[in-house]
């Protein structure tokens, strides 16, 4: 059950996260770096974190590989045993305003298969973690995606910010389908932490038009682990080779959700 990456994990995660609060004892802006694309911005904490975790798993593990957001990729890594999918920053955007929603998103790939995902909320000391074949957990505790129906469901979205020309039109045109056919729709920042709310209960779809796999890999199988659905959205899998459109949802909501999108 893999049981053994999770011990080894944990703690690295914690650390992490005890290095995101303490950025904010002095000024994350100053650390402020811009990348290409509309919005898109990294800070010195984003580096620190990622080498930090990188250098303690390799340490552990060394055979690891890594695909990493601030640090040039190859896909064919993913065909190895100990493949790690890391998001330093998750939510780099909220982390640099102080809007304390961020999160660090590790996911362990075996030969391309996602076979452990960790998502670490260090304001709210969260830990969201899964295991393939062994369940979803919330601090230790199992946790669930709701049944709630389409009408009551609350949806969580990404807008694509570095791509505000080609995407932005097709994203708030399903905001507003599903904010007509649901309760209500939030927008928070972090697509890490909107998967792994999904997973818990918290809220019962989400979706966005575009994101990289270290946005998606952790949170992937915290969604299956908890018995939910995510697909592209064509209603085909997802592969962490590229970036992807996500669309998840419970198994009551995900049909009539990708009947919806093929509508529009």
């Amino acid at each position: 059950m893999n049981e053994p990456i999770f011990d080894l994990l944990k703690p690295l995660l914690l650390e992490a996260g005890r290095m995101m609060r303490q950025a904010h004892d002095h000024d994350v802006d100053s650390s402020v770096l811009v990348k290409p694309g509309d919005a898109n911005f990294v800070t010195a904490y984003d580096f620190q974190v990622q080498e930090f975790l990188m250098t303690r798993i390799s340490a552990a593990l060394p055979d690891a590989v890594f695909i990493a957001e601030e640090k040039a990729n190859d896909p064919a890594v993913l065909a190895e045993n100990h493949c790690f999918i890391i998001d330093p920053i998750d939510g780099t955007t909220n982390f640099i305003h102080n809007f304390r929603h961020s999160c660090i998103s590790v996911a362990m790939l075996t030969r391309g298969e996602v076979v452990f995902g960790a998502v670490y909320d260090p304001y709210q000391n969260e830990l969201f973690h899964a295991v393939k074949g062994g369940g979803a957990f919330l601090n230790g505790r199992p946790m669930h995606v709701s049944d709630r129906p389409m009408a009551r469901a609350l949806v969580a979205f990404g807008t694509c910010p570095y791509y505000k020309d080609t995407l932005s039109g097709p994203t708030f045109q399903l905001c507003k389908e599903l904010f007509l056919r649901c309760s209500d729709v939030r927008r928070a920042g972090s697509a890490a932490l909107d998967l792994a709310y999904m997973a818990a209960g918290r809220c019962d779809i989400f979706f966005e038009f575009l994101l990289s796999p270290w946005d998606i890999a952790a949170g992937y199988l915290l969604i299956i682990e908890a018995g939910g659905i995510i697909t592209d959205m064509t209603g085909a899998p997802i592969h962490f080779d590229t970036p992807s459109p996500v669309l998840a949802a419970t198994p009551a909501i995900h049909p009539d959700l990708l009947a919806l999108v093929k509508t529009l």
